[in-house]
Protein backbone atom coordinates (compact mmCIF):
# COMPACT_ATOMS: atom_id res chain seq x y z
CA UNK A 1 0.00 0.00 0.00
CA UNK A 2 1.35 3.43 -0.90
CA UNK A 3 1.47 6.34 1.52
CA UNK A 4 -1.25 8.17 -0.41
CA UNK A 5 -3.54 5.13 -0.21
CA UNK A 6 -3.75 5.20 3.59
CA UNK A 7 -4.22 8.99 3.67
CA UNK A 8 -6.93 8.80 1.01
CA UNK A 9 -8.63 5.96 2.91
CA UNK A 10 -8.82 8.05 6.09
CA UNK A 11 -10.14 11.04 4.11
CA UNK A 12 -12.95 8.97 2.63
CA UNK A 13 -13.83 7.57 6.08
CA UNK A 14 -13.73 11.11 7.53
CA UNK A 15 -16.18 12.37 4.93
CA UNK A 16 -18.44 9.35 5.52
CA UNK A 17 -18.14 9.97 9.30
CA UNK A 18 -17.23 6.29 9.64
CA UNK A 19 -15.29 6.35 12.92
CA UNK A 20 -14.23 2.71 12.88
CA UNK A 21 -12.83 2.88 9.35
CA UNK A 22 -11.25 6.29 10.05
CA UNK A 23 -9.30 5.26 13.16
CA UNK A 24 -8.24 2.00 11.46
CA UNK A 25 -5.94 4.12 9.24
CA UNK A 26 -3.96 5.30 12.30
CA UNK A 27 -1.30 3.60 14.42
CA UNK A 28 -1.90 2.81 18.10
CA UNK A 29 0.62 5.47 19.15
CA UNK A 30 -0.81 8.22 16.93
CA UNK A 31 0.36 11.71 17.84
CA UNK A 32 -1.45 14.79 16.56
CA UNK A 33 0.17 18.21 16.75
CA UNK A 34 -1.55 21.53 16.25
CA UNK A 35 1.33 23.80 15.34
CA UNK A 36 3.03 25.95 16.49
CA UNK A 37 2.73 23.88 19.69
CA UNK A 38 5.57 21.42 20.17
CA UNK A 39 3.42 19.26 22.47
CA UNK A 40 0.93 16.80 20.98
CA UNK A 41 -2.73 17.82 21.18
CA UNK A 42 -3.68 14.13 21.07
CA UNK A 43 -1.63 11.05 21.90
CA UNK A 44 -2.73 7.45 21.49
CA UNK A 45 -5.58 5.83 19.65
CA UNK A 46 -8.05 5.98 22.58
CA UNK A 47 -7.79 9.79 22.92
CA UNK A 48 -7.79 10.15 19.13
CA UNK A 49 -10.95 8.03 18.80
CA UNK A 50 -12.81 9.96 21.50
CA UNK A 51 -11.92 13.30 19.93
CA UNK A 52 -13.18 12.24 16.51
CA UNK A 53 -16.29 10.58 17.96
CA UNK A 54 -17.41 14.09 18.92
CA UNK A 55 -16.24 15.63 15.66
CA UNK A 56 -18.16 13.07 13.59
CA UNK A 57 -21.44 14.15 15.22
CA UNK A 58 -21.27 17.41 13.22
CA UNK A 59 -23.72 17.04 10.29
CA UNK A 60 -21.91 19.48 7.95
CA UNK A 61 -18.49 17.84 8.45
CA UNK A 62 -16.61 17.46 5.17
CA UNK A 63 -13.00 17.82 4.02
CA UNK A 64 -11.91 18.66 0.49
CA UNK A 65 -8.32 18.33 -0.69
CA UNK A 66 -7.22 21.44 -2.56
CA UNK A 67 -3.66 20.20 -3.18
CA UNK A 68 -1.57 17.16 -2.25
CA UNK A 69 2.20 16.72 -2.17
CA UNK A 70 4.02 13.49 -1.40
CA UNK A 71 7.60 13.48 -0.13
CA UNK A 72 8.92 10.10 0.99
CA UNK A 73 6.64 8.85 3.76
CA UNK A 74 4.97 12.25 4.23
CA UNK A 75 1.71 13.33 2.59
CA UNK A 76 0.99 17.05 2.76
CA UNK A 77 -2.62 18.05 2.14
CA UNK A 78 -4.02 21.54 1.75
CA UNK A 79 -7.55 21.00 3.03
CA UNK A 80 -10.78 22.94 3.14
CA UNK A 81 -12.73 21.72 6.15
CA UNK A 82 -16.44 22.29 6.50
CA UNK A 83 -17.75 22.11 10.05
CA UNK A 84 -20.41 24.80 9.85
CA UNK A 85 -21.99 25.32 6.44
CA UNK A 86 -21.25 29.03 6.21
CA UNK A 87 -17.68 29.00 7.52
CA UNK A 88 -15.21 26.54 5.98
CA UNK A 89 -11.62 26.82 7.13
CA UNK A 90 -8.43 25.91 5.34
CA UNK A 91 -5.59 24.00 6.90
CA UNK A 92 -2.44 22.13 5.98
CA UNK A 93 -2.04 18.61 7.30
CA UNK A 94 1.20 16.66 7.17
CA UNK A 95 0.66 12.92 7.60
CA UNK A 96 3.63 10.68 8.42
CA UNK A 97 3.01 7.09 7.30
CA UNK A 98 4.90 4.00 8.47
CA UNK A 99 3.89 0.35 8.34
CA UNK A 100 0.82 1.28 6.25
CA UNK A 101 -0.63 3.44 9.05
CA UNK A 102 -0.59 7.14 9.85
CA UNK A 103 1.70 7.56 12.85
CA UNK A 104 1.94 11.35 13.25
CA UNK A 105 -0.08 14.31 11.98
CA UNK A 106 0.87 17.98 12.10
CA UNK A 107 -1.93 20.51 11.49
CA UNK A 108 -1.31 24.12 10.50
CA UNK A 109 -4.38 26.37 10.84
CA UNK A 110 -4.68 30.02 9.95
CA UNK A 111 -4.90 32.45 12.85
CA UNK A 112 -8.16 31.80 14.67
CA UNK A 113 -8.75 28.48 12.87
Amino acid sequence: MGVTDVVQRQLEAYNARDLERFVAAYGDGIRVFRLPSTQPALTGKAAFTEFYRGRFSVPALHAEILARIVLGNKVIDHERIQRIKEHPIEAVAVYEVAEDLIQTVWFFYPAGG
